[in-house]
């Protein structure tokens, strides 16, 4: 029975053509939009990791209470001793540590009076050491726009936005006016050997990057730092992971109720990220119904087209004394074979197309130039393991549910009058 209705699936395309189609082009676009999510915003998450939050994050409980003011006066004391035991405790986590800060860039004419000047968020991160990974990263090699990274003391990287708004040239002489971690005046030269594009408005209107020693001696922060990021070995965020791992540091230090004792805070804690994970775990769910929603209306007035082209076709077969249940069932059957098929070709077609964005990108930059959040400038797709399943769910439960609506004027005939209507055909 099931080769017969193949067969004749295959034989009358007109049958089979129009939900065919419906099917690929909703699976297409599920798959699609899935890995579409899935990458803009594990991107976005990524992105946050690397630049700011880490996987999770040591800092002191007073800190944790005004993170968004960066205060350096609220910072981590003794950092060796807290790096040696998180490295002993937790060896299959990478801990750096950073600190955050701002201050005024000023940069000086010839004859030292100031010629322009501009507030600056700068990022202090161990350059010289290359077992910290940290250039690697922060891609600076892939976002260095002119000139080279620091090689030694005394040489920061000026975002480039920043620099050519102040009129700064490679090699140039600047000075960091700002405050210490004790709240004395400090006043630091530094020289520019290159300048970086992160792709992202937020960060480019005004950064810099230097060693962590230029800054733990410019703001008196001798064995201290603001923050200790960790990151596990995989690049994308592991919601569950880091959750074990602050609760078995924040148990650790539980008993320390100095406001200047460690803590221990997650990537979902931080710069209002937790929802846009939460939104990441929910997609899946809320794609497949609103495709299984929208197909199954689509296909149910598909079938209702077709079951008038088809009316004496059904008719015929319930006078030769099929039975309706039977005639109700082959169509179903039908439409699981039209749902299987359909969902093949759309996961196969969004697949291909995921599989480009995802190696060439979207570059949407100039439509982010006022963005406040860290975004990337190049959107991609991304292909993780359920972008080829998640299509089958909405190609075959909407078809079957389609066919199912509109199959149910099968039962609504009456029996009496099917010869009537077989003579005025």
């Amino acid at each position: 029975m099931i080769k017969f209705l193949i067969k004749g699936l295959l034989r009358d395309s007109h049958r089979s053509r129009l939900p065919l189609i419906v099917v690929a082009l909703g699976v297409m676009l599920t798959v699609l939009l899935t890995t579409w999510i899935n990458g803009v915003l594990g991107d976005s998450i990524n992105m946050n990791a690397k630049l700011s939050t880490g996987h999770v994050k040591v800092i002191t409980k007073a800190y944790r209470e005004s993170m968004d003011q960066i205060p350096v006066d609220l910072s981590l004391t003794g950092t060796q001793e807290i790096l040696s035991e998180l490295r002993r405790d937790y060896p299959s986590v990478s801990w750096v540590e950073r600190i955050e800060f701002g201050g005024l860039l000023d940069l000086p004419d010839s004859a030292g009076e100031t010629k322009s000047q501009g507030p600056f968020a700068g990022l202090a991160v161990n350059f010289f050491d290359s077992r910290s990974g940290e250039a690697e990263r922060l891609n600076l090699n892939k976002i260095l726009i002119e000139g080279q990274l620091p090689r030694g003391p005394g040489e920061i990287l000026v975002s480039h936005t920043f620099a050519k708004k102040l009129g700064i040239s490679l090699l140039d002489k600047v000075t960091f006016i700002g405050s210490t971690m004790f709240g004395g005046m400090t006043i630091s030269n530094y020289t520019v050997s290159g300048t970086i594009s992160y792709g992202i408005s937020a960060l480019d209107r005004g950064s810099v990057i230097m060693d962590i020693s230029d800054a733990r001696k410019a703001l008196d922060m001798e064995d201290a730092c603001n923050e200790i990021l960790g990151f596990n070995d995989i690049d994308y965020y592991d919601d569950a992971k880091a959750t074990e791992l602050m609760t078995s540091f924040n148990n650790n230090h539980q008993a320390d109720n100095n406001e200047f004792a460690p803590v221990m805070i997650r990537l979902r804690d931080q710069n209002d990220l937790g929802g846009m994970i939460d939104l990441m775990d929910g997609v899946v769910g809320i794609i497949s119904f609103v495709f299984i929603l929208v197909l199954s209306v689509v296909l149910w007035n598909a079938g209702l087209v077709g079951g008038l082209r088809r009316y004496g076709e059904v008719g015929l077969r319930l006078a030769m004394g099929e039975e309706k249940g039977h005639v109700y069932r082959s169509m179903i059957a039908e439409s699981l074979f039209i749902g299987i098929s359909g969902s093949i070709i759309g996961s196969a077609a969004g697949l291909a197309l995921s599989y480009l964005l995802q190696q060439k990108g979207l570059d949407l930059s100039g439509a982010m130039q006022n963005a406040t959040m860290l975004m990337p400038g190049v959107f991609r797709t991304r292909i993780t393991t359920e972008a080829y399943y998640i299509g089958f769910i909405p190609g075959i439960l909407a078809t079957l549910i389609g066919t199912m609506l509109s199959g149910i004027g099968i039962y609504r005939r009456q029996t009496a009058r099917l010869f009537k209507e077989l003579q005025l055909q």
